[in-house]
């Protein structure tokens, strides 16, 4: 007797149909047919023999197309780089990378508790004085118009109200109407394709801790945050790229396409022909611009908005210039040292006017800098949170909150390092917040020389979001 059809499949093993539904899923890499979860990930035969010679000590890969090549399976062996690069991101590790991971999250946790007793056997002491708090009253004034150029896109101007528009309470999603360049979403809404959750399989080293409570740096009941898992580290790491994506000022893909769109040599002429005031008031109003994206990346932040006022207009005021030139190395073509401004590439000799050449020049070679280390955009998106989040800034109230948020963010920078195979980057990367500081000092300073002979111009022209940031601790124009 024959068995009817539907019942053919009784006498299937149950580990058999268990691996025929696993092969009706693509490859997470290539999109070829998948034979198991190989490291943690769903993929074919090929893809995970890859991935197991990539490991190898002597095993170094390179992209000649800035790293953004597409993997499928016709194209799966043009671009070793690309394809480990695409394995690492659905979250593939080897045994000694699970091993390495599992020891630093023991260490933290370890660390973490030792803090917290001698935090317990000892009254804690305030960070801040009350000659350290800010002198905010004046921000709630109206200011004056902000200087407009003819002809120039510009954003949606600062809200009047710089305090509220600077600090964001919990539970408050962003500051509305601010406009994003080259960006066919809006900032609220995300990437579609990103939304904090994707189709990758968790391994079971992933689900380490995921029955826990995780850490909620804006519960005040937590004193110290635990060993954070697998998962934890991979929402911070996702929320913090995706933040960055969302609030960039431009996107890759449109300044590969202009970067060699450059000014003619009337053009700088006319830069060049420029008044020193006129210049900085041109270049005050493009650095606010830039400086609004940063405040909408550090609210997006997690843990940012439960910070409290004080602390967060510290980290912006001390912060966000750093994470401006972070992000100006996006915008850099290491080929001719030319910068995106105003639509075009332009060197040191476009900014003449200024009267600030050593400033620019330095600015210039820290941005070819960070080039020359070929970051991604998911690791320049940590490297400005851990710029910005920075617990040795001066008159923080609450450092210990600050220093919390730090280390994870660190975590998931070790992390996502150690996933694309880039350790030695760490070091480096620290290297350059001695530099960011020397370049922001030096900024300070060259604004304090150009107040003194134009005051009118800084007090009553620049934007008052510039004018917050940069130029609160200038004499006014009484004294003056």
């Amino acid at each position: 007797m024959v068995k009817p059809q539907w019942d053919r499949y009784t006498d299937i093993p149950e580990h058999t149909q268990r691996r025929s539904q696993i092969e009706v899923i693509p490859c997470k890499i290539c999109g070829d047919k998948s034979s198991g979860v190989h490291y943690g990930v769903i993929t074919c035969e090929g893809c995970k023999g890859f991935f197991r010679r990539s490991q190898l000590p002597s095993v170094s890969y390179s992209c000649s197309r800035q790293s953004n090549c597409p993997i499928d399976r016709a194209s799966r062996n043009r671009c070793q780089s690309c394809r480990l690069q695409k394995s690492v991101k659905f979250g593939r590790m080897s045994k000694r990378q699970r091993e390495s991971l599992r020891a630093e999250v023991e260490r933290h946790r370890q660390q973490q508790q030792q803090q917290h007793l001698q935090a317990e056997a000892q009254p804690a002491l305030p960070y801040a004085s009350k000659a350290c708090r800010f002198r905010t009253p004046h921000l709630l004034q109206a200011p004056a118009p902000a200087y407009s150029f003819p002809g120039e896109p510009e954003l949606p101007p600062c809200p009047t109200d710089v305090l509220p528009y600077l600090v964001c309470s919990p539970g408050e999603s962003q500051a509305p109407g601010l406009a994003y360049q080259g960006s066919c979403v809006s900032p609220g809404s995300g990437h579609s394709d990103e939304r904090g959750f994707d189709s990758r399989q968790p391994s079971p080293d992933q689900t380490i801790g995921m029955g826990i409570r995780s850490y909620d740096p804006e519960d005040p009941y937590c004193p110290y945050p635990p060993s954070p898992s697998l998962l934890h580290i991979e929402e911070l790491c996702d929320s913090i790229v995706r933040s960055h994506r969302d609030t960039s000022q431009f996107r890759l893909e449109e300044l590969q396409a202009l970067r060699w769109k450059l000014f003619s040599r009337e053009e700088i002429h006319a830069y060049q022909s420029k008044s020193v005031d006129e210049m900085w008031q041109y270049c005050a109003v493009r650095l606010t611009e830039a400086v609004q994206y940063v405040v909408e990346f550090a609210k997006r932040i997690p843990g940012f908005r439960g910070l409290g006022q004080n602390d967060q207009i510290t980290l912006l005021k001390t912060g966000s210039m750093e994470v401006v030139l972070v992000r100006m190395s996006r915008c850099f073509n290491t080929e001719n040292s030319t910068v995106f401004f105003d639509g075009k590439f332009g060197s040191t000799e476009l900014f003449k006017s200024l009267g600030c050449g050593d400033l620019m020049v330095a600015v210039f070679d820290f941005a070819h800098s960070v080039c020359a280390l070929r970051l991604t955009e998911q690791q320049m998106a940590l490297f400005s949170s851990l710029v910005l989040i920075n617990p040795d800034r001066p008159c923080l109230e609450d450092r210990g909150r600050v220093h919390r948020m730090r280390r994870d963010l660190e975590v998931c920078l070790s992390h996502m390092l150690r996933r694309d195979n880039q350790e030695s980057l760490q070091h480096k990367l620290y290297q350059k917040v001695s530099v960011l500081r020397s370049l922001c000092s030096l900024h300070v300073e060259k604004l304090h020389w150009f107040s003194q002979r134009y005051p009118l111009t800084v007090h009553s022209v620049f934007p008052p979001l510039y004018k917050e940031l940069f130029t609160s601790d200038l004499p006014s124009v009484d004294s003056l």
